[in-house]
């Protein structure tokens, strides 16, 4: 799992918590149920009122990927390609037929056991890139709401601020209670705004990153599959998938197998 996602909301709410207690405040009156309960529920029903149920059950399961899956590492890919383009060149396509349980990656072995089964190139691109496509739209969704529900929340948040403004407007023959009304009331405002800055549109953006990077590593391997099937040089197949890799940093170039 990559921590960044997870390092950067500690950072974030640390920053906050910190300078809360900087200026003297007590970081403990920004846990107001009401106000948290009406950010988060009234945010995720206004997302759902603008989908549906299957796009919500999606959007979850994006975001716990999201949380949870492994850094992809596109050597990953490249090795057991050229491996693959090894074996065919001397021995034949149908010799990988003995090679399919020992592939981990699914639309690897997919892609594989249908060139192994003859199926016509244009037809097997056509079958692997509806399936990237596939995932890119479901992406698009999960992503989607998560940044859905960054627009929706400060003004849900400004709802509350107006309820609890309200509210002081009911009490003020005691003034005593005034300031401590406000101030609640104000809790809504910030955890609308908050929760959208650093929680929602960071998740969309999150998910939005992680179906990228496996679709290109999907790519990568429909690529490898083909020069495979079309029985091209390993040394090129390799050359070929490491060219299309993104370079680590700045100025750098990937290395020729």
């Amino acid at each position: 799992m990559d921590p960044a996602t997870i390092i950067g909301l500690v950072v974030a709410f640390g920053a906050i918590v910190g300078s809360m207690v900087m200026e003297g405040g007590n970081p403990a009156v920004l846990f107001a149920p009401p106000a948290l309960v009406l950010i988060f529920v009234g945010t995720m029903g206004a997302c759902m009122a603008g989908s549906n149920l299957p796009s919500t059950i999606a959007a979850i399961k994006w975001l716990i990927f999201a949380f949870t899956a492994k850094k992809t590492d596109p050597e990953t890919v490249v090795e057991p390609l050229v491996k693959m383009a090894e074996k065919a060149r001397k021995e034949g396509l149908l010799a990988l037929e003995s090679e399919m349980e020992t592939i981990e990656d699914p639309f690897m072995r997919k892609g594989l056991q249908m060139a192994v089964d003859g199926t016509d190139p244009d037809d097997l691109f056509e079958i692997l890139a509806a399936e990237v496509k596939a995932k890119k739209a479901s992406g698009a969704i999960g992503s989607g709401f998560w940044t859905d529900a960054g627009g929706y929340s400060p003004t849900i948040g400004i709802i509350g601020t107006v309820m609890g403004l309200i509210h002081v407007l009911e009490n003020l023959s005691q003034p005593d209670k005034l300031g401590e009304l406000i101030a609640a009331a104000f809790i809504a405002t910030l955890w609308g705004v908050l929760s959208a800055n650093v929680m929602f549109l960071p998740w969309g953006k999150r998910i939005k990153f992680m179906v990228g990077q496996e679709t290109a590593k999907m790519e990568l391997i429909i690529d490898g599959v083909l020069s495979i099937q079309a029985g091209a040089n390993p040394r090129v197949v390799a050359t070929k998938l490491k060219s299309k890799m993104t370079p680590a940093g700045p100025g750098e170039v990937k290395e020729a197998a």
